[in-house]
């Protein structure tokens, strides 16, 4: 793993940031806001670190997968509640506060499918 910045990764970042920003706001309930939000979440987080680190894909994408799964076992056993933070607005926002068993669907297919789109826009020799 090493430090170099990705103009590319950060571009597609701040898109997927703009976008889950737009379904938060304008989309209250249905199919985009929650399932496909949760799918390109993961794709956000994943950009988001590949921003900065040239790593191997199938090492962060398992490392996103497995940060999106321990926040959405977090909500399963309330940790906010736990630690008398659920009135705060920004954490509950971050972190959500509902498990669904669809949303670990949704993180793993978003992975999935970065681990495609990495796989197929790589040289045979690279792994980074």
């Amino acid at each position: 793993m090493i430090l170099k910045f990705n103009k590319t990764y950060f571009t597609f970042a701040l898109l997927l940031l703009v976008i889950e920003t737009l379904i938060a706001i304008y989309l209250k309930t249905g199919f985009i806001r929650y399932t496909f939000g949760d799918f390109l979440s993961v794709i956000l987080l994943y950009c988001f670190f590949k921003s900065f680190l040239k790593i191997n894909h199938f090492k962060l994408g398992a490392t996103v997968l497995i940060i999106a799964f321990l926040i959405e076992f977090a909500q399963y056993f309330n940790l906010l509640k736990l630690l008398n933070l659920e009135d705060h607005k920004l954490l509950t926002i971050i972190l959500g506060s509902t498990f669904q068993v669809g949303d670990l669907v949704a993180y793993t297919f978003g992975i999935i499918t970065v681990l495609i789109i990495e796989q197929l826009n790589s040289k045979p020799h690279e792994l980074y």
